[in-house]
């Protein structure tokens, strides 16, 4: 049987005392990535604030887009009292109404799954453009803080000959600096780092 002797113990107490506080200070922008490239598509998670799909906007009309596309799955709350039945058709209307040429929008809904939600809006969007006029050449994704990483690694998986780059949306929530001085803050990155984790280990 293979053991630590009192010497190893100490040497490993040190190693997690001094990796612990590292991974604290540096998960926050870990998981919220923004590392975007030149691409013809803004891809919108339709599920997104309206504080957030303003900063999507605002990407899309600096960039050099021509097209924004957003995704979603059926409402979960409100679906019968709704003139929009999913987030991606919510996202693309809300859009329009803060000043975007519906002209260049386009919703692509995702269907009611109850697991996997972002890797099923990938497989739509795939599935959609495949059979479409709009040419897939290298899109940016935009999403939402601390979600950003996982979305963005299941876009690559969905569609390795595509060029992705990734942006992520700022959150007034909680300090992202500090981000562990808040229970929204601790909530929402630690939940969001285990089901990287999840993601990242699980075959699709």
């Amino acid at each position: 049987m293979w053991t630590l002797i009192l010497q190893g113990w100490i040497i490993a107490s040190i190693f997690v005392l001094i990796l612990t506080p590292i991974i604290i200070t540096n998960v926050h922008s870990f998981l919220a990535v923004t590392s975007p490239i030149n691409a013809n598509i803004l891809v919108v998670e339709g599920w997104l604030a309206d504080e957030a799909l303003k900063q999507a906007l605002i990407e899309f009309e600096m960039g050099s887009y021509n097209y924004l596309i957003t995704t979603g799955i059926p409402l979960q709350r409100g679906y019968y009292l709704s003139e929009y039945k999913d987030f991606a058709n919510l996202a693309a209307s809300t859009l329009i109404a803060m000043g975007a040429d519906s002209k260049k929008i386009i919703p692509i809904p995702t269907p009611d799954v109850r697991t996997d939600r972002t890797y099923a809006s990938a497989i739509a969007l795939k599935e959609k453009l495949e059979n479409s006029e709009v040419k897939l050449e290298s899109l940016n994704l935009f999403s939402d803080d601390v979600h950003t990483r996982r979305s963005w690694m299941l876009y690559k998986r969905v569609l390795p000959n595509i060029e992705i780059g990734v942006i992520a949306a700022t959150t007034r929530s909680y300090d992202t600096q500090r981000w562990w001085n808040s229970s929204q803050g601790l909530r929402t990155v630690i939940t969001e780092a285990i089901a990287y984790i999840y993601a990242l280990f699980k075959s699709y």
